[in-house]
């Protein structure tokens, strides 16, 4: 299955040897605070569980892992991330399963889904209330969607040589408006799901930080970020390729500082579907 590529502008990137690094290294940094999350949701001992978007399945076979007895359906646009993830995960089928599907329109029954997960996604497309509502749509009245949303706006570095707040100011809101996309969209997830009809929200952070999260994951998540997209970023805004892989190199050595410090917030909102 194809998607066009002004409903996925960042699909090189995507598709890079980076991304697979950086999503080994996020799921190490998240997982172990996000897994807690899922004991609100009540879910069956044997549910249906979707992960939409869910790349090399770093995060469909932890939830295949929860739940010994439940159904676990990986869908993503990228081929190369399928196979990654079906070798990976080999050992977890037929429970676990990988399909080449959009989160435009899954191709899924109304209803199906006793949780809908998507996680750093939105804010990588544009139309995210779209796909917000497909989400919806193939969860199970009073099932969850529960929806990881990066937002920006939300990384805090202390200065060093260089000021992180203009890049983290500048850089994603010049993306944004170069791509139709929303890199400051986690803020504004609640309401989205609110419009949706769905009840009971919650909204929890996952924090990445050096009391968290070890250095060196926070490390690999910021190198893979940098080796995967100095180019696109220095084509999207006024930083030259110099000036981001400068900045890059500044918060990666605040964090390689046991004296230093730098966080990354990441909003995790969930819905129950009435």
């Amino acid at each position: 299955m194809t998607v066009a590529a002004d409903l996925n502008p960042q699909q090189a990137q995507m598709a890079d040897e980076s991304m697979v690094r950086n999503l080994a290294a996020q799921a190490a940094a998240l997982w172990p605070q996000e897994e807690l999350l899922f004991d609100r949701y009540r879910l069956p001992e044997a549910p249906r569980v979707l992960d939409a978007g869910c790349g090399t399945g770093e995060i469909a076979s932890r939830l295949a892992l929860r739940w010994p007895r439940g159904e676990v359906l990986g869908v993503d646009i990228l081929e190369g991330s399928l196979r990654l993830a079906r070798e990976r995960h080999a050992g977890l089928a037929p429970r676990l399963r990988f399909e080449p599907r959009s989160v435009y329109a899954l191709g899924l029954p109304d209803g199906h889904f006793d949780l809908t997960v998507c996680r750093h996604v939105i804010q990588s497309i544009p139309h995210p209330e779209q796909v917000l509502a497909e989400l919806a749509r193939v969860t199970r009245p009073g099932g969850r969607l529960h929806l990881l949303a990066e937002d920006y706006g939300m990384i805090f570095f202390q200065p060093r040589a260089l000021d992180p707040a203009s890049f983290w100011q500048d850089g994603p809101s010049q993306v944004g408006a170069a791509t139709g996309t929303d890199m400051q969209v986690g803020r504004k997830a609640y309401s989205m799901l609110h419009a949706l009809g769905l009840r009971d929200l919650t909204v929890d952070y996952l924090v990445v930080d050096p009391l968290r999260v070890p250095r060196q994951t926070f490390v690999d998540i910021w190198i893979a970020w940098r080796d995967g997209y100095a180019d696109f970023i220095a084509e999207k805004t006024r930083f030259t390729r110099a000036e981001v892989l400068a900045h890059f190199d500044d918060m990666i050595a605040t964090l390689r500082d046991p004296a230093s410090y730098g966080a990354w917030l990441v909003p995790v909102v969930s819905g129950l579907r009435p």
